[in-house]
């Protein structure tokens, strides 16, 4: 069965790997902020895309095609930082997936991962914490406008 995004209601697709942990923690700290919107969990392999689900997501997708699909759809792209290189996430993001997050006309909203050797200039270090935080007050902007 297949379901169709709701007109009335912004996507928002949360793209993660390795465990799922990440994800996790931006799933429960969207829906403790309570904002009306339409959640996809993307796992880049099960394992992922599980552990976003029992988090609340509204739905939940695996594999490169669910990425390079859900981010072409969506109104805001969430996840770490690696989900927008070639090889992220100790290389489970692939060359189609990359550039599926990069193409995407969505919002992006990318925390730092120090797994992924990636640093922004401009930054500074906070705790996991405070950039869920940051990630929930960008998202409700977004949604705001």
């Amino acid at each position: 069965m297949q379901w169709v995004k709701s007109m009335d209601k912004k996507l928002i697709v949360v793209i993660d790997g390795q465990g799922g942990g990440l994800g996790k923690s931006i799933i429960e700290q969207l829906l403790a902020a309570n904002v009306d919107y339409e959640i996809v969990a993307v796992g880049t392999n099960a394992l992922a895309t599980n552990t976003m689900i029992k988090a609340g997501a509204t739905h939940g997708v695996t594999g490169e095609n669910a990425v390079v699909y859900n981010a072409m759809r969506a109104d805001i792209v969430l996840g770490p930082i690696g989900i927008a290189t070639v090889n992220g996430l100790l290389g489970e993001v692939s060359l189609a997936m990359a550039n599926a997050v990069g193409q995407s006309n969505a919002v992006k909203v990318l925390l730092p991962s120090s797994k992924c050797n990636l640093r922004v200039a401009g930054t500074k270090d906070v705790t996991l914490s405070r950039a869920l935080q940051e990630l929930v007050l960008m998202v409700k902007e977004v949604l705001q406008n």
